[in-house]
């Protein structure tokens, strides 16, 4: 192997490593102190953070690592909990939109202190956060 050949493999090796161990911790503590997974939290945090009451599903997967299908499943298991709503698009029968309901943002509210006090001691302490 070339050298920068092993100097880029190294990289994406650490990067994995490094993805993988918050994204370990970040399930763990999301789960026993919260109740949800990463999956979760990413969509409820995305939902959360939207501007308007409903974002569409195809929208919200386009922005996420999730795949639709699995986007659908995570967002199941959240309105199982009444934590989100879904409805169909009134003038697209394929569309379906998604909404975070209160009990979903006071559920957010609380996980995302969790959630940035994760982050925050892995890529800080990784030295990953981009400087402004």
């Amino acid at each position: 192997m070339e050298p920068e050949e092993h100097g880029l493999v190294e990289r994406w090796r650490s990067l994995l490593t490094c993805y993988n161990t918050v994204a370990c911790h970040l399930d763990r503590l999301l789960q026993e102190k919260h109740g949800l997974t990463m999956s979760e939290y990413e969509t409820l945090d995305r939902l959360a953070e939207c501007r308007r009451d409903s974002q569409r599903m195809q929208d919200l997967a386009g922005e996420m690592y999730l795949s639709q299908s699995a986007l659908s499943r995570t967002v199941g298991r959240l309105e199982k909990h009444g934590l989100v709503a879904r409805s169909l698009c009134s003038s697209d029968r394929r569309g379906v939109f998604v909404c975070i309901t209160p009990e979903g943002r006071a559920r957010h509210e609380k996980a995302r202190a969790t959630h940035r006090a994760v982050l925050a001691e892995h890529l800080v302490a990784e030295d990953l956060l981009p400087t402004r």
